[in-house]
């Protein structure tokens, strides 16, 4: 559940980069974010947690497949959704989009990859650095597929968080399921619109 709230935050951030300042606001926010004590104890907190999410989610699905080693010649037919059964590989997909996502800008906040677009101050300019990937149509590209790939990992984990915290119930299930959907929907419209705008206007 700190995960997806997170998305929500980080999302209102990036589509800072839509507004025609310059990067003004972008960078400003990206400051403020690599610099408050705040922001910085959350992030360790942030990564710490998506560290053990993977370790957990590879642990369930070794689990699950050492439980049934041999594959049933016919598929079953249960109640299991279809987000469900691939958690695992939707996982993958978010994996290889945090890879790049850390290359491209954690990695460079942190030092550890350097850039050469600057601003006066020393810091990196992320919003020049976001301009140049999104005008790469690859890269835009592989990110729109990569974030409908977390789409469909956020829908099943939106519902499974709820049912993790023992809100299972007739009434209320289906309509976390419809928030879920609705919710997964608005997050992927909303991180595919930024290539999409530096692609078309830019």
């Amino acid at each position: 559940m700190f995960l997806i709230i997170f998305l929500l935050v980080h999302l209102s951030i990036n589509l800072c980069l839509l507004r025609n300042d310059d990067g003004e606001w972008f960078n400003a926010a990206a400051h403020f974010m690599g610099t408050n004590y705040i922001v910085k104890i959350f992030e360790v907190i942030l990564i710490s947690t998506f560290i053990i999410h993977i370790v957990l989610g590879v642990i369930l699905q070794l689990e699950n497949w050492m439980a049934r080693p041999q594959r049933y010649s016919v598929a079953n037919k249960t109640q299991t959704s279809f987000f469900s059964k691939y958690m695992i590989y939707t996982g993958i997909i978010v994996g290889i989009f945090l890879g790049i996502h850390f290359m491209n800008f954690y990695f460079i906040k942190l030092g550890f990859v350097e850039s050469d677009m600057m601003l006066p101050g020393g810091e990196p300019d992320f919003y020049k650095i976001a301009r140049q990937l999104f005008a790469n149509p690859v890269y835009s590209v592989l990110y729109i597929v990569l974030i409908i790939g977390l789409g469909f990992h956020l829908n099943h984990a939106f519902q499974a968080g709820f049912q993790s915290l023992g809100i299972n119930h007739p009434v209320y299930t289906p309509i976390i399921k419809k928030v879920s959907t609705i919710y997964s929907i608005i997050i992927v419209i909303g991180f595919c619109i930024i290539p999409l705008y530096f692609l078309m206007f830019v």
